[in-house]
């Protein structure tokens, strides 16, 4: 029995003996000399019973938040703001009091363990310390998560702090880590923060997840993007890449005509539609052409013209026109040759191929001539635009060889053709 009210004497003593150590701490920081009030809050963390005490964190997180502040300590101890957070952390989980301490403050901590971060992070970012930088913004985003989830703020996410922690991620090569904030802006539907619009954001996140070969994760954040961007092409040009590899046709198409609904002033979407239209309709790797090429054929210069009234100086729309009717004229023109058949209706047949071929080849001059006009004109050019040039000249030439005869404009397009490289 004298053993037992030892003990508890012995208990009693201590008690009071970590009571008075945690008055002395606050006394310390009281009167500001915060290297004291921190080595005596530290001893005090040191005991197991404290570990469970609201009052102890509270204080804990008060001084480290003095420590952060503090020239000579802040310095050595650079997590000091995420201590105090930790601190405040515990210090909800403990306490017994319904947070009368911080009632007492009036918050004031909170927002300084928030604000703190916050401007350690942005100096951190302006040294370009970007691995600092991002422990700071962390800290700064799950300060005002936690803040929120206890009902003390209504802001539900810092989405600056959660934009710079995923910049600094990038910067830092945790490109893991970066898309954990730039997603969680993507989801949030942000689209500009701090007067930055948040488009390369949104690519960012796609081009993550297309990079990871996670076609259906690329697929949502694309159309994502695109939902919130709609005139960024960057979201369409993606797609349309992933559908001219993987298909179908019909879903390449349907796309395009999507885009010319949302863009009907894009004269490069009229054009890319048709040029992909008139390839997909005279494709015979397969040995033969798809059951509906005249169809397709049709409606890819109805295309192309729609992207000439939008742009007339569009030279590779009047090219591929002009190759169009060209190459139907080719066509036409093997069909009619003779073939030593007298049978009056095959005869009739082949002059009706002739007559045909003569008309295709007088549609497409004029568009090949446009060529001429708008790139022959010019001085130097573009890789790009003297293949287009040369290209129009050649056609030209033949037709004015096999089918016009006309030998002097068989010759001008000659010269024009082998200067190219020279003039342009």
């Amino acid at each position: 029995m004298k053993r037992m009210l030892l003990s508890l004497l012995m208990t009693i003593v201590i008690s009071g003996l970590f009571a008075q150590s945690l008055d002395k701490a606050k006394d310390l920081l009281k009167a500001n000399k915060i290297p004291e009030a921190k080595e005596e809050i530290d001893k005090v963390m040191l005991v197991d019973k404290n570990q469970k005490n609201g009052d102890c964190w509270y204080f804990k997180m008060k001084i480290y938040i003095a420590v952060a502040g503090n020239d000579q300590l802040k310095a050595q101890n650079p997590d000091a703001l995420l201590q105090a957070l930790d601190a405040l952390k515990k210090y909800t989980q403990y306490d017994d009091k319904k947070q009368i301490l911080l009632i007492a403050d009036q918050y004031k901590p909170i927002n300084e363990i928030y604000s703190g971060l916050f401007e350690l992070g942005r100096t951190n970012y302006g040294a370009e310390k970007y691995s600092d930088a991002l422990n700071d913004f962390r800290g700064a985003v799950d300060a005002i998560s936690f803040m929120h989830k206890q009902g003390w703020i209504k802001q539900e996410m810092d989405s600056t702090s959660i934009l710079y922690a995923g910049i600094s991620a990038e910067k830092s090569n945790l490109r893991d880590q970066a898309v954990i904030y730039y997603q969680t802006i993507v989801d949030s539907g942000v689209t500009n923060i701090s007067g930055n619009n948040m488009e390369e954001i949104y690519k960012w996140v796609a081009d993550y997840y297309a990079r990871k070969g996670d076609k259906a994760t690329e697929a949502k954040y694309l159309a994502i993007g695109e939902a919130k961007f709609p005139t960024d092409m960057y979201f369409d040009e993606i797609t349309l890449d992933e559908l001219r590899k993987n298909g179908p046709k019909d879903s390449l198409f349907a796309k395009y005509e999507s885009i010319n609904k949302i863009h009907p002033d894009s004269a490069i979407y009229f054009f890319d539609y048709g040029l992909e239209l008139y390839q997909y309709a005279t494709d015979t790797s397969s040995g033969k052409k798809v059951a509906n090429s005249d169809a397709l054929v049709a409606k890819a210069q109805e295309k192309l013209q729609a992207s000439l009234k939008i742009n007339p100086n569009y030279p590779q729309a009047y090219l591929v026109l002009g190759q169009i009717a060209y190459n139907q004229g080719v066509e036409f023109q093997l069909l009619g040759k003779p073939r030593g058949n007298s049978n009056p209706d095959e005869l009739k047949k082949r002059q009706d191929y002739r007559a045909q071929a003569a008309k295709d080849f007088d549609q497409a001059i004029p568009y090949l001539e446009k060529v001429d006009q708008l790139l022959g004109s010019q001085g130097k050019l573009k890789k790009a635009d003297r293949v287009s040039l040369k290209d129009a000249y050649d056609m030209l030439i033949n037709i004015y060889q096999s089918a016009k005869k006309d030998k002097a404009k068989e010759d001008a397009y000659t010269d024009k053709y082998n200067n190219v490289d020279k003039v342009h």
